[in-house]
């Protein structure tokens, strides 16, 4: 299988090496970064609105602030790219920037 040569395309290789079956629904979680709890808190319905269900949680190590979001999906680079895209439209005038996703992996 064939990915595209940066970070997200590097990711999707590296699950796609530890054998992560790319056929099957995978629970994704996204990440809106924000720079403080108020923020946050006034994105959080803007996102919901948009259909995205999440949580507003600070980092125990850096203090920094994220919206998390999950996601039952297809691991697909399109996909992912226009997810992250729809994240930072929404979060830009609030201050906040999609800051990348993971997949938890069994």
């Amino acid at each position: 299988m064939k990915f595209p040569n940066d970070a997200d395309g590097e990711a999707l290789r590296s699950l796609f090496k530890d054998g992560l079956n790319f056929k099957k629904p995978q629970s994704v979680e996204f990440f809106v970064a924000v720079p403080n709890q108020a923020t946050g808190e006034k994105l959080l319905p803007v996102l919901k609105g948009a259909g995205f269900n999440g949580f507003l949680e600070q980092d125990d190590e850096t203090d920094e602030w994220v919206c998390c979001f999950s996601k039952r999906m297809l691991l697909d680079y399109s996909d992912l790219m226009k997810i992250q895209k729809q994240l930072d439209q929404l979060s830009k005038p609030h201050g906040g920037y999609s800051d990348g996703w993971g997949v938890f992996v069994d």
